[in-house]
């Protein structure tokens, strides 16, 4: 069985994403000039519990990758700004202060905390990132693609229902792509994606399973994680 390529979806140029609650998006960035932003084992499980902090108060995570020179995730948010306690600097107060802290505010520090850490690690300085985080939208109704678009190949293939097509190809791309940068023969091979946890070969608590069968997004077969050397 083969999967569709990934649509190319509209994605927010700006520096700022746009979210709205109760949609799926798919959220990636890549090293500044493609460098490398994963090292080690440790850097990848690092990030991971980065993402488990700063991700899971707005959102549920239903696919993510990790490579070596970049990232994908795919996630449902449940609230674009949430209440967060303020610093008082040591000072004891009758009632405790408090501001918001968006969903960009929370990805922006988590990549900053990051990358100062990765700086530290291989004593170097300056961005590890993209200046820009992409977010794309893949069932907002005005943010979506026409129902046709280009695979790599240049064939365009029409999207009949795109609000459940879309999310599926997304899900499918982020967990293929291990095999597609040919670093493994098959999806299960990669440590650093959710493709072991939604398939049941490991019990990671990342993503939320219940949500990804509600949006029936389980269509994997025995032949969806060969290469296509195989």
């Amino acid at each position: 069985m083969r999967l569709k390529v990934a649509p190319r979806l509209i994605t927010n140029k700006n520096k700022t994403m746009h979210f709205e609650n109760n949609h799926l998006y798919h959220i990636f960035n890549q090293g500044n000039n493609h460098q490398r932003i994963f090292f080690s084992d440790e850097n990848y499980l690092f990030f991971i519990e980065k993402m488990r902090v700063h991700l899971l108060p707005y959102c549920d995570i239903l696919a993510w990758c990790l490579l070596p020179n970049h990232f994908h995730l795919m996630t449902k948010v449940n609230q674009v700004e949430l209440p967060v306690a303020t610093d008082t600097h040591g000072v004891t107060l009758s009632h405790p202060v408090s501001r918001n802290r968006t969903l960009n505010d929370s990805i922006a520090i988590m990549l900053r905390s990051y990358t100062r850490a990765i700086n530290k690690q291989e004593q170097r300085s300056g961005a590890l990132f993209r200046e820009s985080t992409k977010a794309e939208c893949l069932d907002c109704s005005k943010g979506i693609t026409p129902s046709f678009y280009n695979s790599r190949m240049g064939t365009q293939i029409h999207i009949h229902n795109p609000e459940k097509s879309y999310p599926q190809v997304c899900f499918n791309y982020i967990h293929q792509n291990p095999v597609k940068a040919h670093l493994v023969n098959r999806d299960e091979n990669w440590p650093w994606s959710s493709y072991r946890d939604v398939t049941g070969l490991r019990n990671g608590t990342l993503i939320n399973r219940e949500l990804i069968k509600e949006l029936d997004l389980l269509t994997y077969s025995s032949d969806d994680s060969k290469s296509s050397d195989e």
